[in-house]
């Protein structure tokens, strides 16, 4: 791994808990929880306020620095989307889309999209953007070694068209931003869906690897196939591993850990950003996956393990309680403390019924 003196270091996996304390920034925006898809549409960004409070009521942000992180600017958005995109999600709103028919189309958005017009669409984007973009730089500084933005990891956008619920890709900004540091960056996706947009933006350059696992065959996006694998200099540099419905904790952890081995002792990445959808839970309304949290929460212990700065960010997820506990659990395992399994009373308790437990 490259350190901020430019050094070179090789890559070992921390073994030990008495290893020193990997330093743990977290990225918030009180506001982000409020935007609203509209009424059936399966995305609510209600679930990163559920999960704020369960790390605010389980004590978890005394451990982490907490930031409130700024929004990002149009022009910090055109390092990797074309401005007349940028433009057109600055002006479209609920009230005005029937003038922009034409640019909806071309776009992606709006009604027979699975990306609605709603209100504040485009602060919403700049939000989880400006968080991520936070997060990468605190990690560029070495003031940090771990950064977590729930609210960011919408892998699905690309650079002129929303898709999939995403608008602006974070991820991608977020990892233009390492590059500025770090020779190479390694992106690894544990959403159910595949990390196409992420893979798309970096398939023909050999500084970003990407690494996703997800549900192929009939099933949203529909890349993500063994072989694509990359191409001009990025040849070798998309490992994608496309799976059937049902994976379990152990058959998930089979081909994570000897993948993740092998990325980590070839590329040597001096940065890391991991996507935590958490659409690979058991339970999740458009998920097929069967993953307990302690298996989804394994791959963030091993990735961190490697002791390589990293970017922690959520995804998708839409069964909402159990995304908050997801990430909630999983800001824990980013700070190595353990959590009672009795979901502590907070704003949003009621949702966590019958059980009140963390774990599925």
């Amino acid at each position: 791994m490259t350190t901020s003196s430019g050094t070179t270091t090789t890559l070992s996996k921390s073994t030990s808990t008495g290893s020193t304390k990997q330093r743990v920034s977290y990225f918030y925006q009180p506001d982000v929880g409020h935007f609203y898809y509209g009424p059936s549409h399966p995305m609510k960004p209600h679930r990163i306020k559920m999960a704020h409070h369960l790390i605010l009521t389980y004590g978890l942000y005394r451990q982490m620095e907490c930031y409130r992180s700024h929004p990002a600017t149009s022009d910090e958005m055109s390092a990797f989307h074309s401005e007349d995109y940028i433009q057109f999600l600055g002006k479209v709103t609920p009230d005005n889309l029937r003038g922009y028919g034409n640019q909806m189309q071309k776009f992606n958005v709006g009604e027979y999209t699975d990306c609605p017009v709603f209100d504040g669409l485009y602060e919403f984007t700049q939000l989880y953007t400006g968080a991520s973009l936070d997060g990468a730089v605190k990690l560029n500084r070495g003031d940090c070694d771990i950064a977590i933005n729930w609210s960011g990891g919408l892998h699905h956008a690309k650079k002129s068209e929303a898709s999939g619920f995403c608008y602006i890709n974070d991820i991608v900004l977020a990892i233009l931003e390492l590059l500025k540091v770090h020779a190479r960056v390694l992106y690894i996706d544990i959403d159910v869906h595949h990390g196409d947009g992420v893979e798309e933006a970096f398939y023909c350059t050999d500084r970003v690897m990407t690494f996703s696992l997800h549900k192929y065959g009939d099933f949203f996006p529909g890349t993500g196939h063994i072989k694509d694998t990359g191409a001009k200099e990025g040849t070798g540099f998309s490992v994608n591993a496309p799976l059937t419905s049902g994976m379990t904790d152990e058959a998930y952890e089979r081909i994570f850990k000897p993948v993740m081995d092998k990325i980590m002792e070839v590329f040597q990445p001096g940065a890391i950003v991991l996507q935590c959808g958490a659409d690979s839970l058991t339970g999740d309304r458009l998920g097929c996956f069967n993953l307990s949290l302690k298996g989804h929460a394994e791959c963030v212990r091993y990735t961190k393990s490697f002791n390589v700065p990293t970017l922690v960010l959520g995804g998708g997820g839409y069964t909402i309680r159990n995304v908050a506990r997801c990430w909630a659990y999983e800001t824990s395992v980013c700070l190595d403390m353990d959590l009672p399994n009795e979901i502590p009373y907070n704003d949003y308790f009621e949702y966590y019924a019958p059980d009140f437990q963390l774990h599925l």
